[in-house]
């Protein structure tokens, strides 16, 4: 097999944003006047987006007395204030773009989290590498698992999925890839655990950044 491009999720696996989401998540829940949730607790919460991170994290008997929208208007205007200074790519993580950027093979990412959002840190935080595609979550599309997304940006980079990796750090990442049939690699150092990535169809599972190149033999 012969792989000549990667998907990489971003949070979780290019950047580590938790901090970030549940800073803001944790100040709209004050401002409600509802508990809030740890920071080990939120790596369970993120990852389908902000509609399912408000399902989760606002008492169940509570989030039918305010319009899910605008929830997610005060969570974004929150969030705003609390990924510039709350959200880094993991180490290794610029290590290992720079050494697949000098290769022929193409870089895109897909996200959860809504189409701006991602754009912007992408171009943020990881603005020396070339991306073919950035995509986010847009109304009226699917999310992950669905596949449709991580099929548009092979369309994209003109490379089959069966010759693409898609590497992420959770269980919906690992889904996408196989129904998508790309090859899907899980990262240990995100917001979830080995059992929930194999369990969900990981090919290979990887320690550190640096790691996917060990797999460069694999590459035309």
């Amino acid at each position: 097999m012969r792989f000549a491009a990667v998907i990489f999720d971003l949070d979780g696996t290019l950047l580590n944003s938790l901090e970030g989401i549940a800073d803001a998540m944790n100040r709209l829940l004050r401002q409600l006047g509802y508990p809030t949730h740890t920071l080990e607790a939120y790596k369970y919460f993120v990852g389908e987006g902000i509609v399912q991170l408000l399902k989760r994290t606002v008492p169940g008997e509570k989030l039918n007395l305010h319009s899910i929208d605008r929830l997610v208007e005060q969570y974004r205007a929150i969030y705003e204030t609390t990924w510039p200074q709350k959200t880094v790519p993991y180490d290794g993580v610029p290590e290992m773009l720079d050494a697949l950027a000098v290769t022929k093979i193409k870089l895109a990412v897909l996200s959860n989290k809504s189409d701006e959002f991602a754009g912007r840190m992408a171009a943020a935080l990881l603005p020396r590498w070339k991306f073919e595609a950035v995509k986010g979550l847009r109304p009226g599309e699917p999310r992950k698992p669905d596949p449709t997304s991580a099929l548009q940006i092979a369309d994209i980079t003109g490379v089959d999925p069966e010759n693409t990796i898609f590497v992420g750090d959770s269980g919906v990442d690992m889904q996408t890839a196989n129904r998508a049939q790309m090859y899907a690699v899980g990262v240990l150092w995100g917001f979830r655990q080995a059992e929930e990535l194999l369990a969900n169809g990981a090919r290979q599972l990887i320690m550190h950044p640096m790691e996917l190149l060990k797999i460069k033999e694999l590459f035309r």
